[in-house]
């Protein structure tokens, strides 16, 4: 599912939230100063205020398929046969890293006001629900 600006969402599962707080005015580096927990239960809705998308990075092997296929693709019909069918084995033989890459491309995290108040950012896509 693909979340848009201004849309209304619902949190699919519970979450927990931990980590250290600093009072406001203190200064960053006392950090650890508390300890605080917060849970949120699944079903809480809220309105998405931002979308980001991230593309992951793409490795040698990744491309180099694009690169062997965009020469399969554009010059193959003009390639003598044994170069054809190399160039075809070669991008084949890459074939797999170019799927694994295409199913982990890209990575969507949201910027979500709760209804409660609470802002959840940089939360995953997957967290959410439409509501």
């Amino acid at each position: 599912m693909t979340l848009n600006v201004g849309q209304r969402v619902r949190l699919a599962a519970d979450l927990r939230l931990a980590g250290s707080v600093t009072p406001a005015g203190e200064p960053p580096e006392e950090t650890g100063a508390f300890a605080a927990s917060l849970a949120l239960a699944a079903g809480i809705e809220g309105t998405v205020e931002h979308v980001d998308e991230h593309h992951r990075q793409q490795s040698h092997e990744v491309r180099e398929y694009l690169r062997l296929k965009s020469l399969l693709d554009d010059f193959g019909h003009q390639m003598p046969s044994a170069s054809r069918k190399q160039l075809e084995e070669q991008v084949g033989a890459l074939e797999e890293q170019w799927v694994a890459y295409q199913r982990r491309m890209l990575r969507v995290t949201v910027r979500v006001r709760l209804d409660n108040g609470f802002v959840l950012d940089d939360a995953p896509e997957e967290a959410f629900t439409s509501a």
